[in-house]
């Protein structure tokens, strides 16, 4: 068996890891939103090349995905400095916004 072969095996191994190891750097995203576009972002890249049969160009698209996972992880540790607020969809405080010019207090709404 050559080189090529045995990699060739070993390739659908490979990518499925690699999909594994996005979606699951893209949980570590402080914001909802980049959270979810980050899902969105490497389930549509996969689904449009899922059915690639050219070896070439599946080693191409798997560099490509290497250096989209190494520039997730430094953008996740960046985005750990910068968190805000957790949204209302990810179980955050609820209510209005309500405040004088500047300031921001949040009441909660009333029934009724």
């Amino acid at each position: 068996m050559s080189l090529t072969q045995a990699g060739k095996g070993d390739m659908p191994y490979q990518v499925r890891s690699l999909y594994r190891s996005l979606l699951r750097q893209g949980h570590q995203f402080a914001a909802y939103n980049v959270r979810e576009y980050a899902k969105r972002r490497t389930r549509d890249a996969f689904r449009e090349h899922n059915n690639e049969t050219d070896d070439r160009k599946i080693q191409d698209l798997m560099q490509k995905g290497l250096k989209e996972l190494q520039m997730m992880k430094r953008q996740t540790v960046i985005s750990q400095f910068f968190q805000l607020d957790r949204l209302v969809v990810e179980g955050g405080k609820t209510g209005k916004q309500k405040g004088g010019e500047g300031d921001i207090a949040r009441v909660r709404e009333t029934q009724g």
